[in-house]
């Protein structure tokens, strides 16, 4: 009898506000249904896409019969680590060069942000971390778990659907000094709105001028833009100025390695001793966590960073996956305004990166997916890389359906 467990007064928990809308999605038998809330690229079929790159590099490590499955270092793979700093940082970085920067393998983004604000939580002197309102909602609990008090600054403006510049400003201004704050370094989740680089260069001057802790979360570098320079320019300009920073790298999106779960957190400290002091305890952080990371998907990566050949083939592939999905954009944009859609949509456009904010509210999310199959999270936010030419013209319907019958 259930009475009779010792777990029988645990509650249901709800589904997770994401990974439901999947759940709901396999569950309905309509054929004209299309899932836009998965943060993951689809091909123009609607298909997952494996990297050909990536299937070569999986190729090579299997035909190497002197491969073995032995344990990684708790601070995972060395090549990895190297080149996962240098292809964020930059390869000529000062920072690189004077061994100011300590990088760990990690689980993917979530282990990496989850890694380094359990650090933080230990040894940082203010535990307040500020994040960007809205942002992806396991940020929350990442860093909340970890011991840090979070609190949030403004950055969406729903009138303009883009920036609220002057409000982030003002809020990152009254923060305590010393406080922690995490920075989409592109792509901004959920709402592809973006600083542009003299903001950038203006947040900068804020933080650093009130002794803010930069951390950033980069989870799209090449996936924005095309270019893996470009998507990293944020990040390389709080380095260039020779203060400290924490970013969190994940290759879910920009390899399509999204179930070998492969991410890395670097430190950029002030001298190559802090970094070294500061790596002896991310290693005390990680091994009662999950002792040490796994071995497949980090020497898919490093395989490919340190070939010339294979290198340069992603970032062909990379740039193919940043083009589609900027093409759904225009396409969207263009069919909206074609239907003569109420409402002004340049937003589709302008905002970059895997995910639109589109601006529909609860109760026309509510209606889409009752009316017309579509599922997406209820703030709003579709998946550009969900969308296909094939079914533009079926979101296009139900936005202009529930943009005109739905208030």
């Amino acid at each position: 009898m259930e009475s009779s467990s010792v777990f029988a007064n645990i509650l249901r928990a709800p589904e997770d506000p994401i990974l439901g809308v999947t759940v709901a999605y396999n569950k309905d038998s309509s054929p004209h249904k299309l899932n836009l809330g998965v943060g993951a690229y689809r091909t123009e079929e609607g298909k997952p896409l494996v990297l050909n790159v990536v299937r070569r590099a999986e190729q090579m490590l299997v035909n190497d019969s002197s491969r073995v499955k032995e344990y990684l270092p708790i601070v995972g793979l060395a090549d990895f680590n190297k080149l996962s700093a240098k292809l964020i940082f930059g390869a000529d970085s000062p920072a690189i060069q004077e061994n100011r920067v300590t990088t760990v393998q990690c689980l993917s983004g979530t282990g990496s942000l989850r890694v380094g604000a359990e650090f933080l939580a230990r040894h940082y002197h203010q535990l307040v971390i500020y994040i960007p309102n809205p942002t992806w909602g396991n940020h929350t609990k990442i860093f909340g778990l970890a011991g840090l008090s979070v609190k949030a600054y403004r950055y969406y403006d729903p009138a303009t659907r883009g920036l609220d510049f002057q409000g982030l400003l003002e809020d990152l201004g009254a923060a305590p000094s010393g406080s922690i704050v995490l920075l989409h370094a592109c792509a901004h989740n959920p709402t592809g709105v973006d600083p542009t680089i003299e903001q950038w260069e203006q947040i900068r001057q804020l933080m650093r001028s009130k002794g803010l802790l930069p951390f950033f979360d980069s989870a799209y570098q090449g996936f924005a833009s095309g270019s893996l320079d470009a998507d990293a320019g944020s990040v390389r300009m709080f380095v260039a100025d020779g203060g400290e920073c924490l970013a969190a790298q994940s290759y879910a999106k920009n390899m399509g390695l999204y179930g070998e779960r492969v991410g890395a957190l670097s430190i950029v400290c002030k001298t190559a001793d802090v970094a070294s002091r500061v790596e002896s305890q991310l290693k005390l952080v990680i091994r009662p966590m999950y002792s040490n990371p796994p071995i497949h998907g980090a020497s898919i990566v490093a395989t490919i960073l340190k070939d010339r050949d294979m290198y340069n083939e992603w970032t062909v592939e990379l740039k193919a996956m940043a083009d589609r999905i900027i093409s759904m954009r225009q396409q969207l944009f263009d069919a909206l305004s074609a239907r003569g859609t109420p409402g002004d949509w340049s937003h589709i456009i302008k905002q970059i990166g895997m995910f639109t904010f589109t601006g529909l509210n609860t109760e026309q999310v509510a209606f889409m997916t009752k009316e017309y199959h579509i599922y997406m999270t209820s703030d709003g936010r579709i998946s550009m890389a969900g969308l296909s030419s094939r079914t533009v013209p079926h979101l296009t319907d139900a936005i202009h359906a529930a943009v005109t019958r739905v208030g």
